[in-house]
């Protein structure tokens, strides 16, 4: 009997063996090799990592206090921000709702079909803003226009995306008695398919719409409209407190699209 107690009482509990434990240091040394070796192959400069406090230290007191010179310009630049990311949401609707019909499994007409539409979402989502914004200056030049191509371009893979994995997961018992009845497809997609998809679909666009706000803030420089182009010509200038009232009308500007998403959300969901 005291046998017993002391061999249970010897036994340790432990989470993993020795096997799964060997397996999970194999894979933290492999994680720790591959960061050392991405480090160095970066060749990073680490006297100004070191020297970085001391930069932003300076940098800061170059850019404070704020200053209030040029507020009517950074206003009407806000507005053309918001501008930018409403129109290119609005534009982004009528372009992705078709992919997205096409990318879902249980709406697609044909495999080929199922497979352009992925092709479509992917590739809209492989190329960040910046680099469409690039490319649409360089076709249309800079302003306005090139900024909203290339929100509405990125835009179409995360509406898409998120709007087909919608379909693909709606009832498809209303269908199912709707193309018993001898609806046409037109019918189907407007009565079965679409109610069921709504809350989604406004969610989605409201959750863009917030993230296109973002975006649009940075696309001025690379000279795609917005704020942006004014952040560019003051940090060019050295104009370090009109920078930082910039950055401040950034944060309120995304403060204020955050609210009113957050507001859109409640009253939709």
């Amino acid at each position: 009997m005291v046998d017993h107690a002391q061999q249970l009482a010897d036994r340790v509990w432990q989470r993993y063996d020795r096997k799964q434990r060997l397996i999970r240091y194999a894979v933290l040394l492999a994680t720790l090799m591959v960061v050392v070796w991405a480090v160095r192959d970066i060749d990073i400069f680490w006297p100004w990592v070191w020297d970085a406090p001391n930069q932003i230290s300076a940098l800061g007191g170059r850019m404070w206090p704020p200053s209030p010179a040029g507020l009517n310009g950074i206003i009407a630049a806000l507005i053309e921000t918001v501008h930018i990311a409403t129109l290119a949401t609005f534009l982004t609707i009528f372009l992705a709702l078709p992919v997205a019909y096409i990318a879902a499994q249980n709406t697609t007409p044909n495999r080929a079909c199922l497979w352009l539409g992925r092709f479509i979402l992917v590739s809209s989502r492989s190329v960040n803003t910046i680099i469409w914004a690039l490319l649409f200056v360089a076709i249309f030049g800079p302003g306005v226009l090139a900024g909203i191509l290339a929100i509405v371009f990125r835009s179409i893979g995360f509406i898409g995306k998120l709007m087909g994995e919608a379909i693909e997961e709606i009832d498809r018992r209303p269908v199912e008695a709707m193309e018993a009845t001898g609806a046409s497809k037109a019918k189907v997609v407007a009565y079965a398919i679409v109610p069921q998809v709504m809350p989604a679909f406004f969610a989605i666009v409201i959750l863009r719409w917030d993230i296109n706000i973002r975006e649009s803030t940075v696309l001025g420089l690379v000279g795609a409209g917005g704020i942006g182009v004014i952040l560019q010509g003051a940090i060019d200038t050295f104009a370090w407190p009109t920078v930082a009232t910039i950055l401040i009308a950034i944060i309120v500007l995304v403060l204020m699209g955050e609210a009113v998403t957050s507001l859109l959300r409640s009253k939709v969901l």
